[in-house]
C-alpha cells in the first residue's frame, strides 16, 4: 500500500516548471547590498514595493488600527475570538469602496456580492471548484501567469486550454484564435466551463482593450453554459486608470445587467498587488451569482482572511483622503520606475512589449538566441541566471509560443539595485556580441574563456523539489 495519496505524489503541480525553479536558484545566492553583492538579482517576482513609505506613514498617523483600538479601547479580545467566515461586514464594505475607487467609481460593487479567500490563489482555485468539475476546461489567453497551472488545475482537476495569441498584433486576444481553442477542446472531448483572463495582463503588463473584452462577451453570450473570469488583481497599476477596462464596466455599458450573461461574469481580486500586500493574504471573489456565492463563501472556510487583519485594513481603506493619494502616487512611481526599466533595456538593444499596466515588462530577446528554439530559449535563460545573476522568468513558462520572450519585474526593488541588473545585463549583451563577431583568428584567451562558460552552462543542474509555496503569494 502506498504511503501517501495520489495527489500528494502527482507531479502536476507545476513546481518542476522554469519559473519556479528560478526562484530556488535565487533563494540558494539572493543578492543583498551588503552582505552579497554578487548575488543573485530577483527579478521574477512581482511584488509592488515601490509605496511602502506611504503605508508606514499612514500607520505612525493612526496607532489605533495598528493596535487593535476603536475610540481609545482596546478590541483585541473581540478580534482574537471565534469569527464568522462571511468576513467583517466593515472590510467588506471598505473592500467593495475601494475596488469602485480603483475603477474611478465607473462601477459600483455591493459588498454582499463578495467572498473573502487568503489571497487570490484561493480565489482562483474555490471558483474552479465552484464552475467545474474534474475533467472540464477552461480556456486561457497565452501567455499567462504559470502559477494558473497549479491554481487552477492541481487540486481541481479542471483542464487548461490555451487561446494562443502571438506577437504578430501585440498578443491580443481576436476572435479566431479564442474560436480553435473552442474547437481544439472539443476535439479532446473537453467540456468547456469558461474562459480565464488576467486584466491588466500577467505577464504582458498590458491592459485588455474594449475590442477583446466585446469579443468575450459575444462569445460567452453565443455559448450559453460558459463563464468569464476576470482576475483584477493588477487594476490599480494601470498607469492611467482611463485605460483599465473592468469586466463590470461592460456589463454596464452593453446594459446586460438583466441578461443570463450577468451571472456568468465573475471577478478576482487581492490586495497583494496594488496595495504591495502579499504577505496578508488578502483576496476576494465578487460574482453576481448568488449560488456561486453561498458556494465560494462555504468554502472560504478553508482559507480565511484573520479578524485583526480585516480590522486594521478596514480602517485603512476606509480613508478615502488616503486611497485616493495612494491610488494616483501608486500609479505615477510604477510608471516612473517601467520607463527606467524600458529605457535601459532599449540602450542595450533589447525591446520591450508596450505596456501600461503591471509591475513587470514582457522582453523580447530572441534576437539574442543561438536559435529559434525553446531549447535556445533556456540556453539563454539559465546564462542569465547562472553567469548574470539575474532571475528573470522564459517566456515558456508563461506558455507563450514564441522563443525569446521574457517577464522581467521592476517593482520589487531599490532603483539602486534596478541599474546594477542593467549594467549587468549590458555587460553580458556585449560580450555575446562580441563573441559573435570573432572569427578564426580570435585571441586564445577568448577562446578559453568562451569554452569555460559553455562547460558551466553544460553542468547546469536544477534540484526538482516539491514544495507547496505561492510564487508570488497572490
Amino acid at each position: 500500500m502506498d504511503l501517501l495519496s495520489r495527489k500528494a505524489t502527482c507531479n502536476s503541480h507545476g513546481q518542476d516548471s522554469s519559473y519556479f525553479l528560478g526562484w530556488e536558484e535565487y533563494e540558494k545566492n539572493p543578492h543583498d547590498v551588503v552582505k552579497n553583492p554578487h548575488g543573485i538579482i530577483q527579478m521574477g517576482l512581482a511584488e509592488n514595493q515601490l509605496c511602502f513609505d506611504l503605508l508606514e506613514s499612514w500607520l505612525i498617523q493612526n496607532p489605533d488600527a495598528a493596535s487593535f483600538k476603536r475610540d481609545g479601547q482596546s478590541v483585541f479580545r473581540e478580534l482574537a475570538l471565534f469569527q464568522d467566515y462571511h468576513g467583517l461586514s466593515s472590510f467588506k464594505k471598505a473592500l467593495a469602496d475601494f475596488m469602485s475607487e480603483n475603477r474611478q467609481t465607473r462601477v459600483s460593487f455591493d459588498s454582499n456580492n463578495l467572498v473573502l479567500t487568503a489571497g487570490a490563489t484561493s480565489a482562483n482555485e474555490t471558483l474552479m471548484f465552484c464552475l467545474a468539475n474534474p475533467g472540464d476546461a477552461f480556456l486561457l489567453p497565452t501567455p499567462y501567469y504559470p502559477g494558473f497551472d497549479r491554481d487552477l488545475k492541481w487540486r481541481t482537476g479542471v483542464e487548461i486550454v490555451p487561446i494562443q495569441c502571438t506577437s504578430s498584433n501585440g498578443f491580443h486576444i481576436t476572435k479566431l484564435a479564442l474560436e480553435e481553442a473552442y474547437e481544439q477542446a472539443k476535439k479532446l472531448n473537453l467540456n468547456v466551463k469558461g474562459v480565464l483572463i488576467t486584466n491588466p495582463s500577467n505577464p504582458l503588463g498590458t491592459t485588455t482593450t474594449q475590442t477583446e473584452l466585446n469579443i468575450l462577451f459575444e462569445f460567452i453570450s453565443k455559448n450559453k453554459n460558459i463563464h468569464l473570469v476576470s482576475d483584477e488583481i493588477y487594476s490599480g497599476t494601470a498607469f492611467s486608470s482611463s485605460e483599465f477596462i473592468s469586466v463590470m464596466e461592460i456589463l454596464k455599458t452593453n446594459q446586460l445587467e438583466n441578461t443570463d450573461v450577468f451571472k456568468r461574469v465573475h471577478i478576482v481580486y487581492s490586495l497583494s498587488k496594488d496595495l504591495g500586500l502579499p504577505g496578508f493574504r488578502v483576496g476576494a471573489i465578487y460574482s453576481n451569482d448568488k449560488d456561486v456565492i453561498s458556494a465560494a463563501t462555504k468554502m472560504s472556510s478553508f482559507g480565511l482572511v484573520s479578524s485583526q487583519t480585516q480590522y486594521l485594513l478596514s480602517s485603512l481603506l476606509s480613508d478615502k483622503k488616503f486611497t485616493k493619494n495612494y491610488l494616483r502616487e501608486n500609479q505615477r512611481r510604477l510608471k516612473n520606475r517601467q520607463r527606467m526599466l524600458v529605457t535601459g533595456l532599449e540602450a542595450i538593444g533589447i525591446g520591450c512589449l508596450k505596456s501600461n499596466a503591471g509591475l513587470f515588462c514582457w522582453v523580447d530577446m530572441r534576437h539574442l538566441l543561438s536559435s529559434k528554439t525553446f531549447e535556445a530559449e533556456m540556453d539563454l535563460w539559465k546564462k542569465i541566471v547562472y553567469e548574470v545573476k539575474l532571475n528573470i522568468s522564459p517566456g515558456s513558462s508563461c506558455h507563450c509560443e514564441e522563443p525569446g520572450w521574457f517577464r522581467v519585474c521592476f517593482a520589487n526593488m531599490s532603483e539602486e539595485t534596478l541599474k546594477l541588473a542593467l549594467k549587468r545585463l549590458k555587460k553580458f549583451v556585449d560580450n555575446g556580441t562580441l563573441s559573435r563577431s570573432c572569427q578564426v583568428g580570435e585571441s586564445q584567451s577568448l577562446k578559453s574563456s568562451r569554452k569555460k562558460t559553455t562547460t558551466t552552462v553544460s553542468n547546469w543542474v536544477f534540484r526538482l523539489s516539491f514544495h507547496d509555496r505561492d510564487a508570488e503569494e497572490r
